[in-house]
């Protein structure tokens, strides 16, 4: 497979400007993530009416909202390595359709046991998502841009969490009940998903991709072998993509800054997103429902939003590291004022102000970085499989921040679940620091040639 090996030339993809089709890209790829954010926001809201209806404990409570977050640690690693082993075009559109059932089944669930269950089915859809759409823009990206586009494939979260707040809201201004509320809610996670389902089947195979394998792809849409000329499926081995990375130093500590990263964020990031409506109850009053949703919308729009926004204008100037180490840095700034201020939930400008720039921080910080980062630090061969480890990870301290949150503010209240938050956002500052090379301006082939072990890095 000598053509496979050759040195490939992706100049003109590198240097080329952002056109129409980068901007297609974008949105398709996108859409996944406008429903991980809608999800992330309303299920908190959901669990708020279903309290009232099923009347569950807080064991239950804590596994509604993080069981999605576990199992799309389960379908990042799984659509991610296949991904790696069958092409990005064979598996893209299966994650929407996953996710797309979830989300419709457990409008359909008739008990908080079949909720937890069905929630499971949606988040391997979820995580699905996230290696695939990120590889896909990255490999298409010229270099001067490609942070900037991949930051605005997550960046369409900032879409799901304002339309989450502003659906919920509309839908507690009807007289509907609250048991056909919820259900509507869940169920509306599917539109986004199915609306880009075709657009996502006809997407063509990323060259990157082909010229690492040693193949092409007709006008039909079948991949042909270039020695052959004979339709072809790869064949490679589901573990072999685990393996490279763990045997190459270089890709061991890209895979550990990465993914110890995006745990240490997802962590504190979920624990406070998913259950804000807990940590606004601690404002007290008697705040209705509708009340802290639209609160939360106004934090979103005032906060989340321009962080977003100034995440993607910067990636590619600023550049992944400075970035994630500030958004870090501010984190552990803001949670630990949440946490140490005494009385801080009685002054409620200040308290809303502080929550607030942990959002801002957080969004134009890690948030954004952590899911750029792995679609860039690996070889095309094991892309996908990287990402889908970083984020399984990611994933996994998001399920244990979610799972955890709860407990913590009946423990001890803010002090206890912002300190945590704190410290999981120092660690993640020092793990950057020691782990992660700065990849702006470097072609995926220069980053991919980068030396592996100190002593070539020092003849370098």
């Amino acid at each position: 497979m000598s053509t496979a090996s050759a040195t490939p030339d992706f100049s003109e993809m590198d240097n080329a400007k952002i056109s129409a089709h980068h901007w297609k890209i974008m949105f398709i790829s996108g859409m996944g993530f406008f429903t991980d954010a809608y999800d992330l926001f309303i299920i908190g809201v959901v669990m708020t009416l279903l309290k009232q209806i099923w009347h569950f404990g807080k064991l239950e409570e804590s596994l509604v909202e993080s069981t999605a977050l576990l199992a799309s640690a389960l379908g990042a690693l799984l659509f991610g390595r296949v991904a790696d082993m069958l092409g990005r075009k064979r598996i893209y559109g299966v994650e929407v359709l996953v996710l797309a059932a979830g989300a419709i089944a457990c409008a359909f669930a008739p008990n908080i046991l079949w909720l937890i269950g069905l929630r499971f089915i949606l988040g391997i859809g979820i995580g699905g998502d996230y290696p695939v759409s990120a590889t896909i823009m990255s490999e298409y990206s010229g270099k001067n841009h490609r942070g900037l586009m991949v930051t605005l494939v997550f960046a369409m979260q900032a879409a799901g969490l304002i339309v989450g707040p502003l659906f919920a809201s509309a839908m507690l201004m009807t007289n509907l009940s609250h048991d056909i509320i919820w259900r509507i809610l869940v169920a509306f996670g599917a539109v986004p998903a199915l609306a880009v389902f075709w657009q996502r089947r006809k997407l063509k195979e990323t060259p990157r991709f082909l010229h690492a394998n040693g193949k092409h792809e007709d006008e039909s849409g079948k991949i042909i072998d270039i020695q052959t000329g004979k339709a072809v499926s790869q064949s490679v081995s589901f573990w072999d993509g685990f393996h490279r990375l763990v045997s190459d130093e270089k890709l061991l500590m890209r895979l550990v800054g990465a993914s110890g990263a995006w745990f240490l964020m997802d962590a504190a990031y979920y624990g406070n997103t998913v259950s804000s409506p807990l940590v606004l109850s601690a404002l007290g009053g008697s705040h209705t429902l509708l009340q802290k949703t639209l609160t939360q919308l106004a934090i979103f729009a005032i906060f989340a939003l321009p962080g977003y926004a100034i995440s993607a204008l910067t990636m590619d100037r600023l550049g992944r590291k400075t970035i994630q180490c500030l958004g870090f840095a501010m984190m552990a700034v803001t949670f630990a004022l949440l946490a140490l201020i005494p009385n801080i939930e009685k002054m409620v400008y200040p308290f809303l102000c502080i929550y607030g720039l942990s959002f801002f921080f957080t969004e134009f910080g890690p948030n954004a970085t952590t899911f750029v980062y792995p679609s860039e630090i690996f070889p095309v061969r094991v892309r996908t499989t990287g990402h889908g480890i970083a984020a399984a990870m990611g994933k996994l301290g998001g399920f244990l921040g979610v799972f955890l949150f709860p407990y913590l503010m009946a423990w001890k209240g803010l002090l206890a679940a912002e300190s945590a938050a704190a410290i999981a956002s120092v660690c993640g500052l020092v793990l950057t620091i020691f782990t992660l090379p700065e990849t702006k301006g470097k072609s995926l082939e220069e980053l991919s040639a980068e030396p592996s072990t100190p002593a070539e890095r020092a003849a370098a």
